[in-house]
């Protein structure tokens, strides 16, 4: 038993990673720190994209939560309860035990889930990609189709194996569509019996352009190289029924495939559905110091808090890792600030850019607002995520040193398999863009 006060953080991702550091820096032994996590590691979801197609080992976007936190005390389990009155956050034990804790603080950072739309046949016949499991499902369910596809003599099925169909060109689709054409033209030279065959990737949104979100000068890049690769950039167009022999696009045409990848946007984790606050389309309202209204000890960010962007009035900050990670480290000093250490700042941030990595020697980048594309946004993209990774940076420099020099290694391990990565992970949402 101790005096100290304990801080609790729900979620281990971007927020919750870098706020822990940041609290376990500036309390120190003053305050006992915990992180509730399902995982025992941290997840570099932007490079998520390489290790479905082969070109990085899983380990090098997982960074382990106790090593990387010294002096933070690391539990998992899945968070099903919280109650605001009492301060108690309750969860399940990787072993189906239920536990829980009080705290004095608490942080939820429980991140996003994929975005289901009432559309026929998804939730069945579509995978997400929001996790590890996921892409490695993908790297696995895509050399295992071109396998197949050379091992029959079907023209038809042939065809469909070799169709990968990606609905969601924002960030993570188009680079999924980007790796994707470049890693099963790989996959096509080690199978001669496909000499001859197409590959089809189709990317389909419903926006005007390929990452809307974007400059418009990195979109044009983006969606250059996808089109110089082969790739069917399809905007205006989605689906609107999948099964599994194919999909039926919004035009009216019936596509056969095997392949269905969802990366139509997030949503707030549905955890946040049961607590009782005020939510901005599905995000809990906070203050500029991210704060819950009404409850001093709360606080919340990243993709589960509606924060409010200063730099444009009436606005909540964007769900992105970039934002998730700023707010992180500073709800770590407002938290340290509330217990008596140091002073609160309000969240104000101002992008200085984004990057895209499309794979090959590609990439689009706008560091300090100036557009680059080519190798110089490759330097730039990859010194990025060097850079903003935790851990892990040796080892994920080696890989793509290696890749340079070496054949891509693609084989199926059969580790994940569909029924362990349902894509049903939330409550469908009526349609709104993709």
């Amino acid at each position: 038993m101790t005096d100290r006060p304990r801080v609790v953080v729900v979620g281990g991702g971007f927020a919750g990673f870098h706020a822990a550091r940041s609290l376990a820096k500036r309390l120190g032994g003053d305050a006992e720190i915990v992180v509730i996590n399902s995982t025992d590691y941290f997840l570099y979801l932007p490079l998520l994209p390489e290790v479905a197609t082969s070109l990085l080992e899983p380990r090098r976007v997982a960074v382990p939560l106790a090593a990387s936190l010294p002096g933070v005390r690391v539990v998992l389990g899945e968070v099903d309860e919280i109650d605001l009155e009492a301060r108690r956050v309750g969860w399940v034990d990787p072993e189906g035990d239920r536990r829980s804790l009080t705290y004095d603080r608490l942080l939820l950072t429980v991140g996003s889930v994929n975005k289901l739309l009432p559309i026929p046949g998804i939730a069945e016949h579509a995978h997400g990609f929001r996790s590890l499991a996921e892409a490695m499902y993908l790297r696995d369910h895509i050399t295992r189709q071109i396998e197949l596809a050379s091992d029959t003599d079907d023209p038809a099925e042939r065809t469909a194996r070799c169709t990968f169909v990606v609905v969601g060109a924002g960030y993570t689709g188009t680079e999924v569509a980007a790796e994707g054409v470049l890693f099963t033209d790989d996959l096509k030279k080690a199978n001669p019996d496909l000499d001859g065959q197409p590959v089809r990737w189709m990317l389909l949104d419903l926006a005007k352009r390929v990452l809307p979100e974007l400059d418009p000068r990195l979109s044009a890049t983006a969606d250059r190289v996808l089109r110089k690769r082969g790739v069917e950039v399809r905007m205006g167009e989605s689906i609107e029924e999948a099964d599994h022999n194919g999909v039926r696009l919004t035009t009216g045409e019936h596509v056969a495939t095997r392949t269905l990848v969802w990366c139509v946007g997030v949503r707030a984790d549905p955890l946040v559905d049961g607590l009782g606050l005020k939510t901005e389309r599905g995000r809990v309202v906070v203050d500029e110091y991210m704060r819950v209204p009404g409850h001093p000890e709360a606080f919340a960010c990243g993709d589960t808090a509606a924060v409010p962007d200063v730099t444009r009035p009436g606005e909540a900050t964007a769900m992105t890792a970039q934002h998730a990670q700023r707010q992180g480290k500073l709800v770590g000093r407002n938290i340290a600030a509330s217990l008596g250490k140091g002073t609160s700042r309000r969240y104000k941030h101002h992008d200085l850019g984004f990057v895209v990595e499309l794979g090959g020697r590609d990439a689009a980048a706008n560091p300090l607002h100036v557009p680059l594309s080519g190798l110089p946004a490759k330097a730039v993209t990859r010194g990025y995520h060097l850079a903003a990774m935790p851990g892990n940076r040796i080892r994920t420099a080696a890989d793509w040193a290696l890749d340079a020099v070496l054949p891509r290694q693609a084989v199926q391990l059969g580790l994940v398999r569909g029924p362990a990565v349902p894509l049903e992970t939330a409550a469908p949402e009526r349609p709104h863009g993709t």
